[in-house]
């Protein structure tokens, strides 16, 4: 569905500057951004997904993955088509990859269709009558759903849902600032520390911008933020890396924020390597805990007591979890240890 886009500026020559994105793309007459989801037409910018719903799902909200927002409630999740990445091992490559063509959209030449078209007023609804207790933008980059989400999220926070970003954190200040006062939690993938992980598995510059934006998120407009570590192999695993990525999350966002470092299997451009062993998701999980953070998840693999969640003051187990069944076990009103009272950073509870 075709909508004129919020955030851009008018340029010479009927050239455009999108502002959705770090990116920042300056379009000319008849071009698309990055994305390939945000065109100029006559010298006014236009996105071409306002609507367009490639995914819809009931989720538990632990598969975002979220494990301390509202735990073990459902989600109403929803992508669109297309990313301003382009990850090597994307893992829903077959939408993110996704161009337009006529009639619907195709990713490396394999034709998904055309989707369907959801208006915001819609999702609300639908989240509603599954008994949900939030929306979620996922699967893809929300970031580049701008104008639907916004809107989504302004009528979701109306009904009483919570609202999720499931990001790769490349959201530019002025999205961000505008989606802000109606976006609650902020789960943003953190693919490396520094600017070569980032080069090589996502083709953008680098991580400094991502990790302001989601300082902003946190003390700025006060979302709930998880982080997650995709791990593969020879590219984001080195030691001084992952310590470095838990000093800055101890640091920046708070010892107390959870960090689910996550097992990678072949997928899309990285089809032909090898899943990340399990050593060495358990060992970054160490890592994280050396470091100072207090709650650190395996993902994408059976994690045992280490999926769990227990009070960092006194050991007692808070929330048990095996895969996604999760069972609320000693938290007292208010997100504390049911034990010995600490705050263990849980929202909804």
């Amino acid at each position: 569905m075709r909508r004129e886009a919020l955030l851009y500026d008018r340029l010479e020559g009927n050239a455009v500057r999108c502002r959705v994105c770090q990116w920042r793309c300056r379009i000319g007459e008849g071009k698309a951004g990055v994305c390939r989801t945000r065109v100029n037409e006559s010298g006014a910018l236009y996105t071409l997904i306002y609507g367009e719903v490639s995914s819809v799902a009931v989720d538990p909200i632990e598969k975002k993955p979220l494990f301390h927002f509202f735990p073990t409630s459902r989600v109403f999740s929803l992508g669109t088509w297309g990313c301003n990445f382009h990850c090597k091992h994307c893992q829903n490559w077959q939408i993110s990859y996704a161009v337009p063509h006529a009639g619907g959209w195709s990713a490396e030449g394999a034709i998904q269709g055309p989707g369907r078209q959801i208006t915001p007023r819609a999702s609300v609804e639908m989240a509603l009558s599954q008994g949900c207790a939030g929306i979620a933008w996922t699967y893809n980059e929300p970031g580049i759903w701008l104008e639907h989400t916004l809107e989504s999220a302004c009528l979701a926070r109306e009904a009483g849902l919570y609202t999720v970003y499931v990001t790769n954190g490349y959201l530019s200040e002025e999205s961000l600032d505008a989606i802000g006062p109606y976006l609650d939690a902020y789960r943003v993938d953190i693919k490396g520390f520094g600017d070569g992980a980032y080069r090589e598995l996502a083709g953008v510059p680098g991580s400094e911008g991502i990790l302001r934006m989601a300082e902003r998120a946190k003390h700025r407009w006060g979302m709930h933020v998880e982080v997650v570590t995709n791990l593969v192999p020879g590219l984001n695993d080195e030691p001084e890396q992952l310590a470095a990525i838990a000093r800055w999350i101890r640091d920046a966002l708070g010892p107390d924020t959870p960090w689910h470092v996550t097992r990678s299997f072949p997928q899309a451009e990285m089809i032909h390597t090898s899943p990340t062993p399990v050593g060495a998701v358990l060992r970054a999980r160490e890592i994280g805990l050396q470091e100072g953070l207090s709650f650190v998840y395996p993902g994408n693999m059976p994690g045992g007591d280490a999926e769990n969640t227990r009070c960092p003051a006194c050991g007692a187990l808070a929330i048990r979890r095996s895969g996604y069944l999760t069972e609320m076990v000693a938290v007292a009103p208010g997100g504390t240890c049911a034990s010995c009272g600490k705050a263990l950073n849980l929202r909804g509870c």
